[in-house]
């Protein structure tokens, strides 16, 4: 775990280590919201700050799962957050889990030219496998 930090040059904080740790262990696209009501002992802005780092330093993407919150997912080992690594989402409509569906890569696509993808949101939503059975 801490290598991932010093793979992407970044000081291995307590609390850069709490969060990383609670992303891994959910193995979801959890909401700033929902991580500070787990880790009630640090403060939101400390935990937006951390994040916001993270992302900057492509440890974990952003979602927009049609559900109001920004959700954060830890990116896969070897992620750049390039178009190259872009990937479907699953909304579950029951439970509000976001998953990332990391064997669904976003299509390609043709753009006008002068064109240029940063960023897609393909977000498939329904029922979780929990919440179907």
């Amino acid at each position: 775990m801490t290598d991932i930090f010093k793979i992407k040059e970044l000081a291995s904080t307590p609390v850069r280590v709490l969060v990383y740790e609670y992303l891994n262990e959910h193995q979801k696209a959890l909401s700033l919201k929902y991580i500070e009501s787990d880790l009630y002992d640090l403060d939101r802005s400390s935990i937006f700050r951390t994040l916001k780092t993270f992302v900057d330093h492509k440890i974990v993407h952003t979602i927009h799962d049609g559900s109001g919150s920004v959700k954060y997912a830890l990116c896969q080992e070897g992620c750049n957050c390039d178009p190259s690594d872009l990937h479907f989402h699953f909304y579950c409509t029951t439970c509000e889990a976001t998953y990332c569906l990391l064997d669904l890569p976003v299509p390609s696509v043709s753009l006008p030219t002068g064109f240029v993808i940063s960023q897609a949101n393909m977000v498939l939503s329904g029922l979780c496998n929990n919440c179907n059975s």
